[in-house]
């Protein structure tokens, strides 16, 4: 099982994108049982969000679309995307009015909007093969351009996009908002953590992590503001404290996991092994 994603439900369930067997799973904490879902052919979904109904999201990378699910009947519904079905939809973030999902499309180059009560689909246009996706507390949405090392900013009030330069070779990977507000991005070319400032689109300092430069993926700020990070090569997570500026390693109980998603639940953190298709959680 190639896990790529997962997401925690408001009643308490995780959510997981399987894109190799185009699958949505569930994994209920309390029974600790699984349940899966068939999606439509070539879906593929690489990314998985759940709404405040209890919707189920996902980004079909591979058809182009955005998918839709209600766990209770099991219906699944399409939104197919402006821009084809080679525009690769990568990773969702919810708006902060819980009526908006803002999606990036790597290969096509564009940040996209769905207004989950009609599907209806707009897109930005952007550049660097947009990956990770955040919305700040002022509501703009703030993007990874790992390809031309910088972030991207919307204003989707205004339509206005300006852009952030992380640094030669940082190549900007996931982003997570902080409770305070601050957005914390790894940099997968140099190996580093950075906090960037929303309010004065400011690049505030960068951290470096203790495994070197094996690949900044995933990150996640839990609810007391302790910033979560994965380097995909290795199978640890570490725990960084900006209150203190220290950083405890995690070594996981399996080998081979390659994570590409932290997701935190308070002060919990599950993340999906993508290489040896193990869901864990770090209490």
């Amino acid at each position: 099982m190639f896990a790529r994603s997962s997401a925690v439900a408001p009643d308490g369930n995780i959510y997981i994108a399987v894109p190799n067997d185009n699958k949505v799973v569930r994994f209920d904490p309390k029974t600790q049982a699984f349940r899966d879902w068939d999606l439509p052919r070539g879906h593929q979904p690489n990314s998985v969000i759940v709404d405040r109904w209890g919707m189920v999201w996902t980004t079909g990378h591979g058809n182009g679309t955005i998918g839709k699910l209600k766990p209770s009947t099991g219906t699944i519904a399409e939104f197919s995307v402006p821009s084809g079905n080679n525009s690769g939809p990568h990773t969702l973030a919810l708006g902060n009015d819980g009526e908006t999902l803002w999606f990036s499309m790597q290969t096509s180059n564009r940040i996209g909007s769905v207004d989950i009560m009609t599907g209806r689909i707009a897109e930005y246009e952007t550049s660097g093969n947009p990956t990770g996706i955040a919305i700040d507390r002022a509501g703009n949405v703030w993007w990874c351009r790992s390809g031309d090392n910088k972030l991207g900013r919307l204003d989707p009030r205004t339509g206005n996009i300006s852009e952030l330069d992380t640094g030669r070779g940082s190549r900007p990977r996931r982003i997570a908002t902080a409770p305070d507000g601050a957005l914390w991005i790894t940099l997968y070319g140099n190996g580093r953590l950075a906090k960037v400032d929303p309010v004065n689109t400011q690049l505030v300092d960068t951290h470096p992590l203790p495994g070197g430069n094996a690949g900044a993926y995933a990150v996640a700020v839990d609810e007391s503001g302790i910033v979560w990070v994965n380097q995909i090569k290795l199978d640890t997570v570490t725990r960084f404290d900006p209150a203190s500026a220290t950083m405890q390693i995690v070594k996981l109980p399996s080998s081979n996991i390659g994570i590409r998603k932290l997701t935190a639940e308070g002060n919990r953190v599950w993340y999906t092994g993508s290489h040896n298709g193990r869901l864990g959680v770090i209490d």
